[in-house]
């Protein structure tokens, strides 16, 4: 008996320093995937006062409210009864269900077991006696000084400054993402209401879905940057996509392609949700915010099932070298006729060369490319022949590869070659699917520049751009061409 009190004794203990140990204790049905284990860990760290400032995307029905809105503010009450917290949401009933649910938590035996000086008023309003507050908007700690308030984006934060201040959820769907006037009446709000009630020392949770890249979270961002040692008053960014793109991270260890909750939403699904919604799956689900309005390449795509019969075509590459350890690497095999380009195959990646160099080697052969054309200006010369050595063991002896420095400005050249590369390109049915992270990285691109990455439109405008069939030298070609 003394040993059972014993390890209960120690997991009590436990679940007073960790989030996820807090909730194993007060939610029984709880059943963590691998990703919740690093996200509860974080959202730990943000308790523990190490974080300051933290922004959480993350795609939905994958636990990121329990987490961050429901059991979060009951366990940082619960490790400092003195703390005053506002949790926000888009209106004012979704804030008080939040409300409400908080209150449940804290009205446990397990929640007085773990942290016993942490008591809400046990009757609804204001206590005759004691002057407690506890309605669906507002509940003050007991004995502390602490409390925490829910309200919906436009609703008063009148009274004690914010310690804590979470905003989950600050628009109701796309369309209101979307509309300038919301986006400016959210962000008003926040610079008049919440911001005005923050001090040097109170921290800051935003969890939501980005639907629009100048959302409250993308101004921000561009306001105040990433955290770093150099700059200590930026914001922590996790992002949790549903279908893992790049490398592996810190709290995401997930290999490209993998999904995010597998026993609750397979690749399977996922990828028919993205097909039924196209435009939309990128930003509920992949957190990339893709505004529907400046789009460069806003007319679309065409799209082939066979490619149709020409007098002349040629299998040609072109290959974009990742100018930095961040940027991708864009390599697009294509068939070039007199009519259009239509794309074959596409490499899009951050991954290293001794990853890149075989692939490309093994994609040229495979498609039995007869032209290499790649950019030479960040160790694309040495790339180049090194995938053609590697083409050369295989037996491929019909690439003939060659490089040049790009000089001319990228957004200029995409720019000026959109049109011309909407009209004489060809993807294959299905293409947002075979490539999913170059599809977004196309269909996302902005024309006034306020891009992640060009690796993507600059490869492609590259096709267009280096068009060999029914120019002026199309008769020197005719060796070569393969009908």
């Amino acid at each position: 008996m003394a040993q059972i009190r014993q390890m209960e004794d120690m997991l009590t203990q436990v679940a007073r320093t960790s989030l996820l140990r807090f909730t194993f204790a007060t939610m029984p049905t709880f059943k963590p995937a691998d990703f919740h284990r690093k996200y509860y860990d974080k959202l730990t760290e943000f308790a523990e006062g190490k974080i300051k400032k933290l922004m959480v995307f993350m795609p939905p029905q994958h636990g990121k409210s329990e987490g961050s809105t429901r059991r979060l503010p009951a366990f940082i009450l619960g490790q400092n009864p003195n703390k005053r917290l506002a949790i926000i949401s888009y209106s004012a009933p979704k804030a008080r269900k939040f409300n409400r649910e908080i209150q449940r938590i804290i009205d446990t035996d397990e929640y007085r077991e773990i942290f016993p000086e942490t008591t809400i008023n046990s009757k609804s309003a204001r206590d005759s006696v004691h002057q407690y507050i506890r309605t669906a908007d507002e509940c003050e700690i007991v004995n502390h000084d602490g409390s925490f308030k829910t309200v919906g984006v436009g609703g008063p934060l009148t009274g004690d400054p914010v310690d804590v201040l979470i905003m989950d959820d600050l628009y109701k769907d796309a369309a209101s993402a979307w509309s300038l006037t919301q986006r400016e009446n959210v962000n008003d709000w926040y610079d008049t209401v919440a911001e005005t009630r923050l001090h040097n020392d109170s921290q800051q949770l935003i969890v939501f879905t980005r639907w629009h890249e100048e959302d409250l979270a993308g101004r921000l961002i561009k306001e105040q940057g990433e955290y770093s040692e150099n700059n200590p008053d930026g914001w922590v960014i996790v992002i949790y996509k549903a279908i893992k793109e790049g490398a592996p991270s810190e709290y995401d260890p997930r290999e490209e392609g993998e999904a995010l909750w597998p026993e609750r939403h397979s690749l399977h699904k996922l990828e028919m949700v993205r097909k039924r919604i196209g435009h939309a799956f990128e930003s509920l689900y992949q957190q990339h915010p893709m505004p529907v309005e400046g789009l460069m390449y806003s007319q679309g795509f065409r799209t082939y099932s066979v490619i149709p019969a020409t007098r002349q075509k040629i299998v040609k590459a072109y290959c974009d070298t990742a100018d930095t350890g961040a940027d991708y690497l864009c390599d697009i095999i294509y068939v070039e006729t007199e009519t259009a380009n239509y794309v074959l195959d596409v490499l899009y990646t951050q991954k290293p060369m001794e990853y890149t160099e075989p692939k490309t080697a093994e994609r040229y052969t495979k498609y039995k490319v007869q032209r290499a054309k790649m950019e030479s200006n960040n160790g694309g010369r040495g790339f180049a022949r090194n995938v053609e050595a590697q083409c050369r063991l295989m037996g491929n002896n019909q690439t003939q590869f060659s490089w040049f420095t790009q000089s001319e400005n990228k957004q200029v050249r995409i720019f000026t070659h959109s049109a011309e590369v909407q009209n004489m390109t060809y993807f294959p049915e299905g293409w947002e699917r075979l490539w999913p992270e170059f599809h977004s990285a196309i269909m996302g691109y902005l024309k006034e520049g306020r891009n992640a990455h060009d690796d993507g439109p600059d490869a492609l405008t590259g096709t267009c751009e280096h068009r060999d069939i029914n120019s002026s030298n199309a008769s020197a070609l005719k060796n070569i061409i393969r009908r």
